[in-house]
């Protein structure tokens, strides 16, 4: 097997190669496609596929940060630094996120508020997973004077 692609490949994927790409002196055979190398390409190909689908999961669940989600869906209204000094924020009277009133409630509190609502702030049960709501309660921690 050529050098470049032991380290390259799984254990499990090495002896499903074909033969033709086994070292036969300096270069590679390469011959028509036979059961085996048939086999080994769709091996291959599931295994690729497998790996791209895990990224795009892990990408996905990088991107949903607390602060990733706070500047989606929370900032048109409290704002960059959770202060509300946005438009609607000064028109809701909103106080600021790092405030002891704000600070002082239980993360439970605060996710119970982010999931259901308040006033005028719409609920997030429905757009936010519990985790992406947690991941907000923390950012939310995070903004204390």
């Amino acid at each position: 097997m050529p050098s470049a692609l032991r380290g390259a490949l799984p254990s499990a994927l090495r002896g499903a190669l074909p033969s033709a790409l086994k070292d036969r002196g300096s270069e590679p055979e390469f011959h028509k496609a036979t059961p085996s190398t048939s086999a080994a390409a769709a091996l291959i190909l599931r295994a690729t596929a497998v790996i791209a689908v895990t990224l795009l999961v892990s990408a996905s669940t990088f991107a949903d940060s607390g602060a990733d989600v706070y500047k989606m869906r929370c900032s048109a209204c409290h704002g960059a630094n959770g202060a509300g000094q946005t438009m609607i924020g000064k028109n809701l009277k909103l106080r600021s996120l790092a405030s002891p009133e704000v600070q002082n409630q239980t993360d439970d509190q605060l996710a119970a508020v982010t999931s259901q609502g308040r006033n005028k702030m719409p609920a997030y049960d429905r757009k936010l997973s519990k985790e992406q709501i947690a991941a907000v309660v923390k950012y939310i921690r995070s903004l204390k004077n």
